[in-house]
């Protein structure tokens, strides 16, 4: 059976200092959910990423940098856009 990816682009918010995703479950973040674990919360309408501080710095993403995120593999990816 072929792997179902799911890709979603969105931007990164800042919330209380941290670097933050907040992907619409509607948008097709359900289809997330599973690979997130251990990183991602449901909260309401939206699945909730805390981008960590050493894996920004790596990707250089910061605050309003758009990326794209799936569940390639079963694992939760993100890829910053090139700017």
């Amino acid at each position: 059976m072929p792997e179902q990816v799911t890709s979603l682009s969105g931007p990164v918010e800042s919330v209380n200092g941290k670097l933050v995703l907040h992907i619409p479950l509607a948008a097709g973040g359900d289809q997330l959910v599973a690979a997130s674990r251990g990183i991602g919360v449901v909260m309401d309408d939206h699945l909730e990423v805390t981008i960590p501080d050493w894996l920004a710095e790596k990707l250089g993403i910061t605050e309003g940098s758009i990326v794209t995120v799936d569940n390639r593999d079963g694992k939760f990816n993100i890829t910053p856009e090139p700017t």
